[in-house]
């Protein structure tokens, strides 16, 4: 211990003043973002002048616009347009352009648009946030957890690492090829399109748009119809810190619409990335495949949370309430099913339930409420569908959440958090995608069961596992079958930046995020090289040259048994025997009878 001490303080030390440098502000200017049409005094929300009514269906489209509208309040924001395709590859042809120049910059240059970004949205949390609340209905702690730290962290580790990841990587060149030099190289594909969901409007935004500049492209995303009002405030951002670095104007673009605006990108750009639901990413595979572009699809998730009877349950049900009601369920990561081992079902329920009958829903800009609003309008009707088939097929609700001070018009925006005991696979609450703040929970015997449970799902996004046994809970984790697994706690992966995020089965394939993300905005290029070139150039063998000589064949079987014998004396006497036949060279009898 005596001997390892030393070395231990040292790591410590070294971590520390890491950590110390990272602290010291690079020499980043600062950036002005016009906001006099969503705030008074840059800290208040003005407020709107009427209420907004939203048309059901498709009626709200027939006028080419996407209107706006707090799903808290139901307060009007705007309008914006819904382009056409014409428009849309319009659009992407000037993003294309611009990529060409783009496509040259140094990474200094594309690290000090990051810097400037960076310092921006940490100088302005509190406007960030309050745009994503008003505009989604979530309160403004859900917006700094998975809007502000989720983006400051995939910026800092593309600082520190992305370079690094961009680079050429060196191979081996294998038994055959021990002459030459072997790499990978990466360049920009291109145009990238993205479509993505409203959930989290700065984040989505952010996420594709940050690795695609990065890596040198282009891109233009198409935000949601529910979230346009946030996105193309967020734009403004973005356009800023590209002037800024001296960027080209239309390097990145929002866009605003619905299906055919969408279709349009699809069929435009050079690789897609599409966040939504499974039935759309289907049609984004299908219109993909007119041009064969790559796409990455992340299709949501019915995440399983598995609870062992070996934990500490007052802790573990503080996760799990957060991970079901975290932006009032509205999270493709977030734990919809759980499993909850037969010796503490009571307990872990009877500490939930206190949880969640202490939350309290409603308008997070106009008081303290722990949850916000439904984003979409109808939702909170299919939620309640769930709750009710759940019902009749024996389950129970053991405890709910309230609402705030609530005006009789904007109850249907809110829905309650919901604690449903009972529950099994024969529900639709066990096997759709809620997208709510509801808690099924269901108990098992044996972890064999808690895994086959887990694994009795479409989805295949994510899990979480708790056990007093951290190899316990790695064993369990390791068989479900899934994209992303956290041990002991939930959604951690996502904040750690160099993993990959994605999913299994109808959660879609692919990743963004990590080292696997950035470089998915690449074309992948192999690349061998003469290793000792000028010194010592290629040449082919004399028994193989054309004309093939007679015993070229007899040479292959040779060279084939030198490389790749399976004993050192086989490899030896394979390799006397190559020499002797080079020594040995003749040509073929076809090649005499020609020169005759």
């Amino acid at each position: 211990m005596a001997f390892w001490w030393p070395l231990l303080v040292l790591v410590f030390a070294y971590a520390i003043c890491k950590f110390l440098l990272m602290l010291i502000p690079p020499n980043v200017p600062s950036i002005e973002v016009d906001t006099s049409d969503v705030v008074d005094d840059g800290t208040h929300a003005r407020d709107n002048s009427f209420i907004y009514i939203p048309p059901r269906g498709r009626t709200q489209q027939i006028d080419r616009k996407v209107q706006c509208y707090e799903p808290a309040t139901m307060k009007y924001l705007g309008h914006f347009p819904a382009l056409p395709p014409s428009e849309v590859k319009e659009c992407v042809a000037q993003a294309r352009k611009a990529q060409k120049i783009w496509a040259s910059s140094s990474f200094k240059k594309r690290r000090q648009f990051l810097r400037i970004l960076l310092k921006y949205i940490i100088e302005h949390q509190d406007l960030i946030c309050e745009i994503s609340s008003r505009d989604t209905g979530k309160t403004m702690v859900d917006a700094s957890l998975g809007e502000i730290m989720t983006t400051c962290e995939k910026i800092t580790w593309l600082l520190s690492d992305g370079e690094k990841w961009l680079k050429p990587e060196y191979r081996s060149s294998g038994r055959s090829m021990l002459h030459k030099r072997s790499k990978v190289e990466f360049y920009p594909i291109g145009v990238v399109g993205a479509i993505v969901s409203w959930n989290y409007p700065f984040h989505n935004l952010f996420n594709p748009m940050l690795a695609a500049v990065f890596s040198g492209n282009s891109i233009v995303i198409k935000v949601s119809e529910h979230a346009s009002w946030s996105g193309c405030f967020y734009f403004r951002i973005i356009q800023a810190a590209l002037a800024a670095v001296g960027a080209p104007e239309n390097l990145v673009g929002v866009i605003t619409g619905f299906a055919e605006t969408g279709e349009a990108l699809v069929s435009a750009v050079d690789k897609i990335i599409f966040v939504g639901s499974p039935g759309v990413g289907k049609q984004i595979m299908r219109n993909a495949s007119d041009t064969l572009i790559p796409v990455t699809l992340e299709l949501g998730g019915k995440d399983a949370f598995i609870v062992c009877e070996d934990v500490d349950v007052s802790h573990v049900a503080q996760v799990a309430v957060r991970a079901s009601l975290q932006s009032s369920g509205q999270n493709c990561a977030g734990a919809e099913r759980f499993y909850v081992h037969k010796d503490i079902y009571s307990k872990f329920i009877c500490e939930v339930s206190k949880i969640v009958k202490s939350v309290t829903a409603g308008p997070p800009l106009m008081g303290k409420y722990d949850m916000g609003a439904i984003c979409v309008h109808e939702h909170s009707e299919k939620l309640q569908n769930l709750v009710d088939d759940a019902l009749d097929k024996g389950a129970e609700i053991i405890a709910r959440g309230s609402f705030g001070n609530l005006g009789e018009d904007a109850v249907d925006h809110f829905f309650p958090p919901t604690v449903i005991v009972n529950a099994n696979h024969s529900m639709k609450l066990m096997k759709e995608e809620a997208f709510g703040p509801i808690m099924p929970i269901m108990k098992f015997s044996t972890d064999e069961e808690a895994i086959r449970l887990a694994n009795d799902s479409n989805y295949g996004l994510g899990c979480a596992v708790f056990s007093g046994s951290q190899s316990r809970a790695k064993e369990i984790a390791s068989q479900i079958h899934c994209g992303v697994a956290a041990v002991n706690d939930f959604a951690s992966n996502y904040m750690c930046q160099s993993l990959p995020f994605g999913g299994v089965k109808h959660s879609g394939f692919g990743r963004f995020a990590g080292v696997e993300g950035l470089r998915a905005c690449c074309l992948v290029k192999s690349v061998v090289e003469d290793r000792w070139w000028p010194y010592i150039k290629t040449k082919i063998p004399k028994p193989i040259q054309y004309p093939v000589a007679e015993n070229g064949f007899e040479f292959q079987e040779s060279l084939v048994e030198m490389l790749y014998g399976l004993s050192i004396w086989d490899r030896l006497r394979a390799l006397v025997n190559v020499l002797k036949l080079i020594s040995e060279h003749k040509p073929s009898s076809s090649s005499k009878r020609r020169s005759d």
